[in-house]
């Protein structure tokens, strides 16, 4: 018989021992987020030295508990770019809503399956009812529906399986993808993974807005059509990564239905934005889409790690993803019922659909509504007075609330441009007050690769004060770039 021996944690702890973890955790996280306004945006001093830190080999025994927070709270934590914070304007944020990480909790401690619908009827019924609450704001009928991921690259790689499989079949080989400039890198990725060629995925060119032209795109069609290929999507933007760009929806809309083409929206960023008046303006059109990416980690400001694809037709999913085996529960035949399995790529997955379900129950989605309008707002506000600043030229405006910008002063050179650019950023972003982020794009103006500092105001902590902020970096990093 194995000699027993005590550990300092043991694997069945108790409810006392549990709120006494939970406890710890919260005498470091309570300050940690009381502190937020004044934490740096960034920091990534001394990085490597904290990545040495943690490669480290499996420890035999376990360690006291604070331990291992001061661990993380002391070396790990801080050394990271900051999505929390409230000066974080760059890439496009995951916001880490706090009230997430109790659905979190009682997900992982309860720890029910949720890959079909049989083993937690209410807590799939519940994902279920998510789902269709995004598919009545992009405007589906009762057919539609969906699948709750990590994110939406898995989105974009889960739809484009599913237009292959709806429009392809097994003749993969001339299938032809389009998407435009401003897409985001997973789409080319996506179509590898699907199997489809490289040489078949086309980048359209797009206007002085940045949006696809869909001249560009009947014209690649027919072109294509008369190689022998088999155009079967387009992929659009509803809020690009690089500016912020939302496609002519109804415009490309019109294209694929004349076409026979899935039509495949990528709103990744600015889906959520339908909670608002300005953003169904924005996103007309939508509604046409066969599919649509969201990210709830961006416009709902989740944590990372939730992501979400729409169908117009939940039967297109089915047709895609669905598989049979003996050892499990025959699929659902109820069509209010669904097993998630059939509908995406995982069979084993979590209870997913809780950590929106109770942050937009405990807050109402007027709350979120709210934020996005606020932020909208803020977006327009500071392009406004960026443009303001002397030498600025805005490359792209907020259609929502990402703008990026160029300083182009006067007496400088066209090839000094893009380095003096770089030396602003990298001077606003010295203060960690800020983070600032920028990007190499083709600039319609020019007709040639330029560098742009972006701004993304996307993160539910960020108000008027960070915009002052950033006007007030800027015009100094403008002044002396060298600083």
């Amino acid at each position: 018989m194995p000699r027993p021996f005590r550990h300092p944690v043991p694997l069945e702890i108790g409810g006392a021992e549990l709120r006494d973890l939970v406890s710890a955790c919260m005498d470091r996280l309570a300050p940690w987020l009381d502190g937020l306004n004044e934490q740096p945006a960034h920091s990534l001093d001394g990085s490597h030295k904290v990545a040495r830190a943690f490669d480290e080999p499996m420890p035999e025994r376990g360690v006291p508990f604070r331990r291992v927070l001061a661990r993380l709270f002391d070396r790990a934590i801080p050394v990271s770019l900051n999505p929390a914070s409230p000066g974080y304007l760059g890439y496009i944020p995951g916001g880490g809503l706090p009230s997430t990480a109790l659905a979190d909790l009682i997900a992982d401690i309860t720890n029910r399956y949720t890959g079909l619908w049989m083993p937690a009827p209410g807590l799939v019924q519940l994902e279920i009812s998510v789902i269709r609450w995004f598919c009545t704001l992009a405007g589906y009928g009762p057919s539609a529906g969906g699948w709750l991921c990590s994110g939406g690259s898995m989105a974009n790689l889960a739809a484009v399986v599913t237009a292959r499989e709806a429009k392809l079949g097994e003749d993969i080989d001339r299938g032809v993808l389009y998407t435009s400039e401003g897409a985001h890198h997973s789409i080319s990725k996506a179509a590898r993974v699907a199997g489809l060629p490289r040489r078949n995925t086309r980048v359209v060119p797009v206007d002085a807005s940045f949006r696809l032209r869909r001249d560009e795109l009947a014209r690649a069609v027919a072109a294509d059509r008369a190689a022998g290929l088999r155009p079967f999507m387009v992929v659009a933007q509803a809020g690009s990564t690089p500016v912020g760009a939302v496609d002519d929806l109804a415009a490309l809309a019109d294209v694929c239905a004349e076409e026979g083409i899935w039509l495949h929206v990528d709103a990744a960023y600015g889906g959520f934005f339908l909670l608002t008046a300005r953003g169904r303006g924005a996103l007309a059109g939508i509604e046409r889409a066969d599919s649509i990416a969201l990210d709830p980690h961006k416009g709902l400001f989740l944590p990372y790690g939730t992501g979400c694809l729409l169908v117009k037709e939940l039967a297109t999913l089915r047709a895609a993803f669905s598989e049979a085996a003996a050892y499990l529960p025959p699929s659902q035949e109820d069509q209010e019922h669904w097993d998630f399995a059939d509908l995406g790529l995982e069979l084993s997955r979590p209870a997913r659909g809780l950590r929106i379900w109770l942050p937009v129950w405990l807050h109402g989605a007027s709350a979120f509504r709210e934020a996005l309008d606020e932020k909208l707002d803020l977006a327009r506000d500071a392009a406004a007075r960026v443009r303001a600043l002397p030498g600025v030229r805005i490359v792209a405006e907020p259609e929502l609330s990402l703008f990026a910008f160029r300083v182009e002063p006067p007496g400088m050179n066209a090839t000094e441009f893009d380095a003096f650019n770089r030396r602003v950023l990298a001077r606003v972003n010295q203060r960690k007050r800020l983070m600032l982020t920028g990007t190499t794009l083709r600039d319609p103006a020019l007709g040639e690769e330029v560098f742009v500092i972006r701004v993304c105001v996307l993160c539910f902590r960020t108000h008027a004060d960070r915009m002052d902020m950033l006007l007030e970096d800027l015009a100094d990093a403008i002044a002396d770039p060298r600083g």
